[in-house]
């Protein structure tokens, strides 16, 4: 730029007139003669300043464009380290292993202790109380599949389980005949969770889960998005 400036400079110097010096008796300009535009008079230099008006006018453009650009992505950064700060999800499973293998039936209603983990991002899971405690407010994909098998043909088949949110039943599966001697059940629901909230999965009074390799019991979570 500091080229073309001083290109535009040399060439006005040069398209200037020699002015003669003629004593105090030179006759002043006529008033009513209408002044010479310069551009008229040296249009590659009018056309050379203005290629360097137009460049400044660019830069600054593109100067503010810039940084109004480096402004969003700052802010998409934010938003992307809080989102890896809030990842919660797991994954368990009743039990692990190619030994069959049930849990139940007991005589109250109880809650389902999967004592596997695949995932546990956040440790929100407690492996031990079999509870999942919301960690951030927001919405939430749960999901429970429960599998159970009768044991001999004739036998009750009796799966029946339940997702509550702090004791209450939002969401229930039941599967209790003698027609079938193994089946499978399964909840999938988003829901709005706050802070605090305590998810678990219930199993009935007189109903029975049942692993093997083939056939697992799971529970599992994740968060979709949390409230700003």
């Amino acid at each position: 730029m500091r080229a073309v400036v001083l290109l535009c400079v040399l060439h006005a110097a040069a398209g200037m007139s020699a002015y003669n010096w003629e004593g105090p008796g030179r006759a002043a300009p006529d008033p009513l003669i209408k002044p010479v535009s310069a551009c008229s008079v040296d249009k590659l230099s009018c056309e050379c300043c203005t290629m360097v008006r137009e460049t400044n006018r660019l830069q600054t453009y593109f100067d503010t464009t810039l940084t109004n650009l480096e402004k969003e992505l700052d802010k998409a950064n934010q938003g992307f380290n809080a989102l890896q700060d809030r990842r919660v999800a797991f994954s368990v499973s009743l039990y692990t292993g190619d030994n069959f293998k049930c849990l139940g039936p007991f005589g109250v209603d109880t809650v389902v202790p999967y004592q596997h983990s695949f995932l546990n991002l956040g440790m929100a899971y407690n492996m031990a109380s079999g509870i999942f405690s919301v960690t951030y407010s927001g919405v939430y994909s749960l999901a429970v599949t429960s599998f159970s098998d009768a044991g001999s043909p004739g036998n009750t088949l009796a799966v029946c389980t339940s997702l509550q949110v702090n004791g209450q039943i939002v969401a229930g599966s039941r599967e209790l005949n003698r027609k079938d001697q193994e089946d499978s059940t399964t909840i999938a629901v988003a829901l709005k969770l706050k802070a605090g909230d305590s998810v678990s999965v219930k199993l009935t009074k007189g109903c029975f889960l049942c692993d093997d390799s083939n056939h697992y019991n799971t529970f599992s979570a994740f968060l979709l998005y949390a409230d700003a």
